[in-house]
């Protein structure tokens, strides 16, 4: 079942199971502290900033270790279905241990995985990009219920675009400096692939002093249950789906626009760099998005104009490679937009924290899942093909079909979850 604000007192025509209450303890929402907002920040900006690295380094890796295009797809997938089969027991797992609790050992568990993938060996590679993809997973759907239960409603989307911009900033200085750093470094790429765990501990440092007096998290509702995930809400898939395509067409570009650029003409280090700028750009669209979208609760003509930007960014640069440059750009601003609306849709569309939490782990469950295929199989249509044409018109056939799912996932309503089950 799902509500609109503007109907009236947010009334629906149910039936007569659908009006079965179930009371809830209030919620206070304090008001917004400046160390809360810091503790958001630097989880925000472990999300991805042991991620962007491995695209830049991609083509050094594959020829060390010997690993083809496929199985170098298969390295960058691999965190995707990590986080798509860990988001759905996440909600769970903190309802029992606690919010805080939990994120302070993922973070503790990043911080490890980071260390071990670094190691000197094809096992640990694998192993340690598998370890600190679990702990992202983790702060991908925590992240949205910290949000939605400290955070006044009306500064959600404007702390969603925060983190946004963090994890972004963090996340390009990755891709730009990981090369750099892998030739001047005594371990080459892998001592450039562990320098992500000094933002780890900064974070662990900060959120260590926070689990004085932290608790599980059953208070949020009544009688110690939990939102049940709203697997029968097309709100819900539509969230989820909007998630993935956007997901697949960032983690598609991190892991293959250097080694497309490199195939068009462009030296590692450039396409390093020109994949710095395409994130650069996506962190001042996220900036700037909040002050454009101010107030609105329906936005459903923002999510799907920046699908069609990434869309028309794919198309350019497959069509007038010369043009990389632009190509970038749209792909940058589409990108940005469409990042902080996803986020920001798992917290405006549930309607308190375990609900945030249920939907925020079926999108990232649903929506990594979706996400996942992406660079793998546009590994394997490089290694078929030997080109990326394919490829890159299939991404921009899902960029529109991204359009779509947007639309839907913008409209002002919520997706209604309930402990026993769930209805849209």
């Amino acid at each position: 079942m799902t509500t609109s604000r503007n109907s009236p007192a947010g009334l629906t025509t149910a039936t007569k199971a659908d009006r079965i209450t179930i009371p809830k303890t209030p919620v206070t929402t304090p008001a917004l502290s400046a160390g809360l907002l810091i503790a958001i920040l630097l989880v925000a900006a472990n999300l991805r900033v042991t991620l962007t690295g491995v695209g830049t380094l991609l083509p050094a890796i594959e020829h060390d270790t010997g690993l083809t295009a496929s199985e170098g797809g298969v390295l960058s997938t691999l965190p995707l279905f990590v986080f798509a089969v860990t988001s759905p027991f996440v909600g769970r797992t903190s309802h029992r241990v606690g919010t805080t609790r939990l994120l302070v050992a993922a973070l503790a568990v990043l911080a490890a995985g980071t260390v071990i993938r670094s190691l000197p060996s094809l096992a640990c590679l694998f192993a340690g990009t598998v370890i600190l993809s679990v702990a992202i997973a983790v702060g991908n759907v925590l992240l949205p219920t910290v949000i939605r239960t400290h955070v006044p409603g009306s500064r959600v989307h404007t702390v969603s675009a925060l983190y946004v911009t963090a994890m972004g900033m963090v996340a390009a200085l990755s891709s730009g400096i990981s090369v750099p750093l892998a030739e001047v470094l005594p371990g080459t790429w892998r001592s450039a692939l562990a320098w992500g765990v000094v933002v780890a501990v900064a974070a662990l440092a900060v959120w260590l002093p926070r689990l004085r007096g932290s608790r599980p998290d059953g208070g949020v509702r009544s009688r110690g249950t939990h939102a049940a995930t709203p697997w029968r809400s097309w709100l819900a898939w539509q969230v989820s789906f909007f998630m993935g395509l956007q997901s697949l067409a960032f983690y598609t570009a991190v892991a293959w626009l250097p080694s497309i650029l490199s195939q068009q003409g462009m030296s590692t280090t450039a396409a390093g760099w020109m994949l710095f700028y395409y994130q650069l750009v996506a962190l001042v669209t996220s900036m700037l998005l909040p002050l454009i979208t101010r107030g609105r609760h329906d936005q459903r003509f923002a999510a799907a104009a920046g699908s069609a930007i990434v869309a028309a960014g794919f198309a350019l640069l497959l069509l007038f490679p010369a043009l990389t440059l632009a190509a970038c750009t749209l792909l940058g601003l589409g990108a940005g937009a469409c990042l902080v609306l996803a986020l920001s849709f798992q917290s405006q569309r549930a309607t308190g924290p375990s609900e945030t939490t249920a939907l925020a782990g079926m999108a990232q469950s649903i929506g990594y899942l979706v996400a996942a295929a992406g660079p793998l199989l546009l590994g394997v249509l490089h290694d078929t093909t030997g080109s990326w044409t394919g490829a890159l018109l299939l991404l921009t056939a899902l960029s529109l079909v991204m359009a779509a799912a947007g639309y839907g996932a913008g409209r002002d309503r919520h997706v209604r979850t309930r402990p026993d089950r769930e209805t849209d």
